[in-house]
């Protein structure tokens, strides 16, 4: 996960500098085959990694459920929560991120772990990418949903149609994880009292498992 700010546009120059002094940071896989390696990270100050003790609690609430899923990180940013998801058991990933460069990066890391044929990076907007007809999909998801904390209160009906819509097409039995800061009203999302809400302040977490409608039984 990785929350962004704005996205002005930066000089070569200005990314190549960041990238040099802060590469070697890197972002760590802490759980599942791939525990202990580190991602590839710019540095770029616009990408707030989650901290690792909010990313181990988060998997270790989501547990084994994650395993043979499609994870799917909607403001992928570093993208260690979709492979973290890979690296416990997750079938295939779909990141979406808007800022080109950061998507790049996205992909080597695919390639350096050894999944880039179960890693699809989009590189676009991801409120344009859920209007459109989301393909069909076999899979359960695990969505992550880790925006700038400000989208909830500055973008409030977008990230509610963004979540609503998702909850919506995903099949049954797929989870969603919402990361917000306690600014955030999570009464307001769709379903509101089927979600698990704790805090981690800052943060705020809710998980919402979907169930089979009805009828998928009839």
């Amino acid at each position: 996960m990785a929350r962004r700010g704005s996205r002005p546009n930066d000089t070569a120059g200005k990314h190549s500098a960041t990238a040099h002094v802060r590469s070697s940071v890197g972002v760590r896989i802490i759980g599942g085959r791939f525990r202990g390696r580190r991602l590839l990270y710019s540095g770029d100050l616009r990408t707030r990694p989650m901290k690792d003790r909010l990313r181990e609690t988060v998997f270790n609430l989501l547990g084994p459920s994650v395993r043979e899923k499609h994870a799917v990180d909607l403001f992928a940013g570093t993208g260690a929560l979709a492979f973290e998801a890979l690296s416990r058991g997750a079938a295939r990933a779909t990141l979406i991120e808007q800022h080109f460069p950061t998507a790049d990066i996205l992909r080597k890391n695919a390639v350096l772990l050894g999944v880039e044929g179960l890693v699809d990076v989009i590189a676009g907007n991801v409120f344009v990418w859920a209007r459109r007809e989301l393909p069909p999909d076999n899979l359960p998801w695990v969505v992550f949903c880790s925006p700038p904390y400000k989208f909830y209160r500055e973008r409030t009906e977008e990230m509610l149609e963004l979540i609503g819509r998702l909850l919506e097409k995903t099949p049954a039995a797929s989870i969603f994880v919402v990361e917000a800061d306690e600014g955030f009203d999570f009464q307001l999302l769709p379903d509101a009292q089927s979600w698990g809400v704790r805090p981690y302040l800052p943060a705020v977490i809710g998980i919402y498992r979907k169930q089979a409608k009805r009828q998928d039984f009839m």
